[in-house]
């Protein structure tokens, strides 16, 4: 047997990582990598510390518009298909690259398996709204990485093939976490005293497209009486760079800001940090799996349960419910204690997830091979 893999960004390689390895245990696997992030990150270490396979294509189609880019990925993809002819196409939560993926098997009656199906923020003003939809909607297999995530499916009339597996991060934190203690010295390295900080990202184009939203978040760092530490993404740069807001980032003495750091340096920034403040839904989770506060700069998150149990507060970016959420996650300190709720499985949804793709193609294996054949004569 033979699956096509489609992944676009450094997120994405890590979650496939655990998942890659169930399915080479018994079939092949092609891994195709858009290109649609450009991560200078991305490095040989990047995949040997962290035992992620190497991409068997690299498209190279980052940059444009939504339209352009989704539209050369599925010409690009559509090619690759063809040329391999897999049992199966997975993909993984909500980028352009997944649903051009999905799109690209789902037209030549590929089967889609989809990974992190079902999260929704209702907010159709996020692509990654739209993606994840889509997609959802063209999938044979989906696999929900939390109950809410399979009720959200069913609202929308989707019940067929649906798996509550748990979340494949967390399968890919519990083994880099420990990777990461081990091989990091980024608190050596920029001088950061342990467990005194708070951990800021922001990164979303809802954020740093609206110069008021990023003023606000600007406003709010720069009243905290706390020592924060801001890994800068290079589009917050240039957007506070584009709004003269950057001066004033530079000249705040208690905020240290330092360039974008690699994923295990950001996972041990992220573990001994006493609160973390971020627009990032792989963040959010990685702080619910921490047991540490955070405060997510958005009015909506796919992650409802770290909310509903106290770990997440949602502030938005005015400045005052900003502050006010800070306020409130450090008189709750870790609220969760040291074990997180196990919204999110227990880490075994990689295994869960071969086991069924590999059920499900071995009982429509012989109809496949039939399909496929007349896809090439």
């Amino acid at each position: 047997m033979k699956i096509v893999t489609v992944v676009g960004a450094r997120p994405q390689f890590i979650k496939a990582a655990p998942v890659s390895r169930e399915l080479r245990k018994w079939c092949k696997e092609v891994l195709v990598h858009t290109g649609q992030h450009y991560d200078y990150n991305m490095s040989k270490t990047f995949f040997d510390d962290l035992n992620i396979p190497r991409p068997d294509y690299n498209l190279g189609l980052g940059g444009g518009t939504h339209g352009k880019q989704t539209g050369a990925m599925l010409e690009a993809i559509e090619s690759v298909l063809m040329k391999e002819l897999p049992q199966g196409v997975l993909v993984y939560g909500d980028t352009n690259s997944t649903l051009a993926g999905a799109l690209a098997a789902a037209k030549i009656h590929i089967p889609v398996f989809h990974v992190e199906a079902g999260l929704r923020s209702y907010n159709k003003n996020m692509p990654e709204e739209i993606n994840r939809v889509l997609t959802d909607h063209l999938s044979d297999l989906l696999f929900c990485p939390t109950d809410v995530a399979v009720a959200n499916l069913a609202k929308e009339g989707i019940t067929k093939n649906v798996y509550q597996v748990g979340d494949v991060m967390y399968d890919a934190f519990l083994e880099n976490m420990q990777i990461a203690k081990s091989k990091s010295t980024i608190l050596e390295d920029l001088d950061i005293t342990r467990d005194s900080y708070i951990l800021v990202t922001v990164h979303r184009a809802e954020n740093t497209d609206n110069p008021n939203s990023l003023g606000n978040i600007l406003s709010a760092l720069l009243q905290l009486d706390y020592e924060v530490v801001w890994p800068l993404h290079p589009r917050t740069r240039q957007a506070l760079e584009k709004n003269n807001l950057l001066g004033k980032l530079e000249g705040a003495e208690h905020i240290k800001v330092i360039d974008p750091v690699g994923y295990l340096d950001m996972l041990v920034l992220e573990y001994h940090s006493a609160m973390i403040m971020t627009d990032s839904g792989g963040v959010q989770k990685e702080a619910f799996f921490l047991c540490k506060p955070c405060v997510t700069l958005r009015e909506e998150t796919e992650w409802v349960e770290t909310v509903e149990c106290g770990a997440n507060v949602l502030a938005g970016t005015e400045v005052e419910r900003i502050l006010s959420a800070v306020e409130e996650q450090s008189k709750g300190g870790r609220a969760l204690g040291t074990e997180p709720p196990r919204y999110f499985g227990v880490g075994q949804a990689s295994i869960e997830i071969g086991n069924v793709v590999h059920y499900y193609l071995s009982s429509r294996d012989m109809l496949l091979e039939f399909y496929l054949q007349d896809l090439v004569d």
